[in-house]
């Protein structure tokens, strides 16, 4: 069985200070076996953490489109930032890759998917997330819910962890997969756990963009 967080930010993002190896380090703490790399606007990091981790680790990327922000999972190349909605998703799936819809109707941030632009893509979405650890609000998670379920989409679970402490805070207990395809079969037999992270949680990236703006913290070379 996996023990799986399909949404964790690192060092890479430009609000997370958090490296590679730590992360490796809590998520065997944790007893988490497979995770989601997922930062914004790069892969490189998930690319370098496929070599460095113990446990299966899907090459993710937060993509801010002209609509709003998505995810693009399995990926094997970068998706630009600023792209049309409907360019990001072709670039996502050229590559053979998955639309996951994460953090939608949340209300705090701007760049979540709003129902409009849920309804328009959902003939492309591959999964929704359905449970965000950094979201406060439970209609949220409802209406994502709702969403998946009407289109017959597999749900799935992040801790959105902009922090080393975060990571873990939801995860999925799933059957093992080798494959994408895999993936979205295992996903249906899933189990979603968590909290929210409260709201503490929101200062953490900030702090970490005020670092990384000030030369406090680098991304490594």
């Amino acid at each position: 069985m996996f023990k799986a967080d399909f949404h964790i930010h690192s060092c890479y993002s430009m609000d997370c200070t958090t490296s590679l190896e730590e992360i490796i380090r809590t998520c065997q703490k944790k007893g988490l076996n497979c995770i989601a790399l997922a930062d914004h606007g790069s892969i490189e990091g998930a690319l370098k953490m496929q070599h460095l981790a113990p446990f299966k680790v899907i090459i993710a990327e937060e993509i801010l489109t002209t609509d709003g922000e998505i995810m693009g999972m399995f990926l094997t190349r970068k998706v630009p930032s600023g792209l049309t909605m409907k360019e990001s998703i072709y670039r996502i799936k050229e590559q053979g890759g998955l639309l996951c819809t994460q953090h939608p109707y949340d209300k705090l941030r701007p760049d979540s998917l709003k129902s409009d632009v849920m309804d328009l893509i959902a003939p492309e979405v591959d999964l929704v997330e359905v449970f965000n650890a950094r979201n406060p609000f439970k209609n949220s998670s409802i209406l994502a819910a709702k969403f998946a379920r009407e289109h017959d989409l597999p749900g799935c679970a992040g801790s959105d962890a902009h922090s080393a402490l975060e990571i873990g805070n939801a995860y999925m207990e799933m059957p093992e997969f080798k494959d994408k395809a895999d993936f979205l079969k295992a996903l249906r037999q899933g189990k979603i756990s968590g909290n929210y992270t409260g709201p503490i949680s929101r200062f953490s990236g900030l702090v970490a963009r005020l670092k990384k703006n000030s030369g406090l913290k680098k991304i490594p070379e």
